[in-house]
């Protein structure tokens, strides 16, 4: 609650801004307009001052909420192979940006955003749903890599271009110069020469210095060019060239040769800011705050015990319009998921249809989960665009029948592609790990990784109030009778199970949980007793954005069974990881506000307040342990891919063409093998 004073502080702050706005309103000149200049966007969005009551609600709540996330420390300084990659001190940051000022909000907010980027974790950061994607900037010129060195202008991207933005195209049209004006299609496949008079490179790694999310620096540069995701209609990523969460950037400078052409063309191309889908319309400054700013019904935690938890689905929760997943049901939230957040919109654009796979999707295929039988006759394809779709048990009946379909049709081999998989239900990875491998002492019981769970002052008062029966109907996370132990036994009902085991990390004293095994086995659903793969027949392929329960499936492959992994598309010139970011298990503000308030615990001078604003906190809550050295978490251990693949021009973006390279490249020696055997 807020104090009176600060409340009436804050009315006549306003009162006088928008007294003195009145003349001209930057938000009303967009109102109602689909697509605007980023000039113009960027002037309604920053014609807001601080709010000093408002900034310090935020700093407060994002530095309070920081004590569950279990990664602070250990992101001051990563250890190898990351020492170069993460080194973000976020505590020292909240005070940093406390002391400054600055010319509007949302500079105040960019500053927050791009310091939790630097973590390069995408569980962990701060989102503002009044300024992240409420214009979302292209330019329609998607870019790809060559041979691991070229980059090119996407051969696709005229036709991705007028698929998705329709009459605005003409806007670009009119943009080109000279001869090339109306042409736009003529710059499809170009050779991109430079970006702003430098060579495109310095773009690439400009931006993977900032684009956050991912630990490695090759993942983040992946990020720049165009990309696919597996759906039922399949998606279209445009990169971060082509695709801004701000409306920062107006234009760009370009020097192209076009294709079939041996000289240069240089040309300057506008981007253009699009208001988003999942914002709300508003006709001038006072209710573009009001629809988009401020706090929701779903933006802070609620009593478990008062209002009682939804049970509709919400895919507007602002927590939903960040996670890196399809939208999902309330009633299969309850399963524990480790998933990334962007400030991006996780439905991009339509792969086009001439490039997604011509043979038909096996029938056990299901949203996320596609199932393809190759022309060898020998390798099947599983393409999973996610670790979660909009219903639990048909999505494990999919991957469990699909699996079995294409042993049935004769596939000895499996590729499993899981290209801009930003994770979803943890025990997914662990049944996809289980049904392909069989019973054996990797898979059963533990098919994942051992965690813990950060024991701060706050989250002990939790634990130690449920212990004495204040989660009756046992809704809370810290309820002992939702986790197990190192052995996989369940803890007692009543055991202080958060009691801390004290560590020192990067010269920081921090406490954590004991070792917590699985919680996932039993299987609601009976697996097969025997392999339906074996090991060495099968591949995990990716753009190396794999990330979460993608990576703790991943890992736990790689690892533990033998699997092969490959990063397609990447730098020639560098190694690429095969995973992204690990985690153990990820959530955010208001499921620990609704921990705290629900153990009657929200006047506790450790607990955060609620948010004023319509922002978003995501954290790491489960921090997974290493195979190679259990430990040390895997977060931080090394992850090479087996195989790093450049793609060819007529590669790029086309799964099917890409899916068949990779199983000869992948499995043709032992075809010829198995070819010989017989013929002797």
């Amino acid at each position: 609650m807020m104090p009176p004073q600060a409340s009436l502080f804050r009315a006549l702050f306003w009162v006088s801004i928008l007294a003195s706005a009145y003349a001209y309103d930057a938000c009303a000149e967009v109102a109602g307009k689909t697509w605007v200049l980023p000039s113009e966007a960027r002037a309604c969005l920053r014609s807001f001052p601080v709010d000093p009551v408002v900034k310090a609600n935020v700093i407060e709540v994002v530095n309070k909420t920081l004590a569950f996330h279990t990664s602070t420390n250990y992101q001051i300084h990563a250890p190898e192979p990351f020492e170069d990659q993460v080194h973000e001190d976020l505590a020292r940051d909240l005070a940093r940006i406390g002391a400054s000022e600055y010319a509007s909000d949302f500079d105040f907010h960019l500053d927050m955003y791009r310091s939790f980027k630097l973590v390069n974790d995408g569980h962990c950061g701060v989102y503002n749903l009044c300024y992240d994607s409420l214009y979302v900037t292209y330019l329609p010129i998607p870019l790809v890599l060559v041979n691991g060195h070229d980059v090119q202008i996407a051969p696709e991207a005229f036709d991705v271009a007028t698929a998705e933005f329709g009459e605005e195209i003409s806007f670009w049209q009119e943009a080109l110069p000279g001869d090339l004006k109306g042409k736009l299609h003529r710059l499809s496949g170009a050779r991109v020469l430079a970006i702003n008079g430098a060579d495109p490179w310095v773009a690439i790694d400009a931006n993977a210095e900032i684009a956050g999310g991912y630990q490695a620096f090759t993942t983040r540069q992946n990020g720049f060019f165009a990309s696919y995701r597996a759906s039922s209609g399949w998606d279209y990523m445009m990169g971060n060239f082509a695709q801004l969460t701000h409306p920062l950037l107006d234009s760009v400078d370009l020097i192209l040769r076009l294709t079939n052409e041996t000289g240069t063309t240089a040309l300057t191309l506008p981007y253009r800011s699009r208001f988003s889908a999942g914002a709300v319309n508003f006709t001038d400054s006072a209710s573009y705050r009001a629809n988009n700013c401020v706090a929701t019904n779903h933006t802070n935690g609620r009593d478990a015990y008062e209002s009682g938890l939804a049970s509709e689905q919400d895919a507007t929760a602002p927590y939903a319009r960040v996670q890196q997943q399809p939208a999902l049901p309330v009633r299969d939230r309850r399963h524990g998921m480790s998933v990334i957040m962007d400030g991006a919109p996780y439905a991009d654009l339509a792969l086009p249809v001439t490039m997604r796979p011509s043979t038909p999707a096996l029938n056990e295929s299901y949203s996320v989960a596609q199932f393809f039988m190759l022309d060898d006759s020998q390798t099947g394809v599983l393409a999973l665009g996610s670790f979660s779709a909009p219903n639990f048990t048909a999505f494990q009946e999919s991957l469990l029948y699909g699996l079995v379909a294409l042993k049935a049709r004769g596939a000895s081999n499996l590729i499993v592609d899981v290209t801009n998989n930003g994770g979803g239900y943890i025990c997914i990875a662990h049944w996809l790990h289980r049904i392909i491998v069989g019973r054996k002492p990797t898979s059963e019981p533990q098919a994942g990784l051992d965690t813990t769970t950060r024991a701060g002052p706050l989250a002990q008062l939790i634990v130690r109030r449920i212990t004495e029966g204040g989660d009756p109907e046992e809704h809370l996370l810290y309820n002992p009778a939702q986790w197990r132990n190192a052995t996989h036994q369940p803890f007692p009902a009543e055991s202080d199970w958060l009691e801390p085991e004290e560590v020192v990390i990067n010269g920081h004293a921090d406490a954590f949980s004991q070792r917590m095994g699985q919680e996932c086995q039993p299987f609601d659903m009976d697996p097969p007793t025997e392999a339906l793969f074996e090991p060495e027949n099968v591949i995990i392929m990716s753009n190396g954005r794999c990330a979460s329960s993608c990576s703790l499936f991943s890992i736990t492959m790689a690892k533990e069974e033998g699997v092969r992994t490959l990063v397609y598309g990447g730098s020639a010139d560098r190694a690429q990881q095969y995973c992204g970011v690990v985690g153990g298990q990820s959530t955010d503000f208001s499921t620990m506000d609704t921990e705290v308030k629900s153990a009657k615990l929200k006047n506790n001078t450790l607990s955060p307040p609620d948010f004023l604003t319509n922002s978003v906190q995501g954290i790491t809550w489960r921090l997974g342990y290493g195979i190679d050295d259990p430990l040390e978490p895997e977060e931080w251990q090394d992850h090479p891919a087996d195989i790093n693949l450049p793609v060819s021009f007529d590669m790029v973006n086309k799964p099917e063409v890409l899916w068949a390279h990779v199983a000869g490249l992948a499995f043709s020696k032992k075809l010829s093998f198995i070819a010989q055997q017989s013929s002797g």
